[in-house]
């Protein structure tokens, strides 16, 4: 497992875990990012990344994509 921040990108990969604190994961669960759906990070700017997830475009911070495991 690796932080998604550190992912490829245009590479599909499956989210295996979740973490942070209790609101941190309920913010990315409402924007999406569960565990077991596929994600891409499409690029990554200034510490910013952006992702598909379930055919939309989402930007989250680097600090958030730290806490994604894929």
């Amino acid at each position: 497992m690796m932080p998604l921040s550190y992912a490829s990108q245009g590479e599909e990969n499956i989210i295996r875990k979740i973490g942070g604190t209790p609101e941190l994961k309920k913010h990315l669960e409402n924007l999406g990012f569960v565990a077991g759906s596929p994600v891409m990070v499409i690029t990554a700017l200034n510490g910013n990344v952006i992702v598909k997830i379930k055919e939309s475009r989402v930007a989250i911070s680097d600090e958030m994509a730290r806490r994604i495991m894929i």
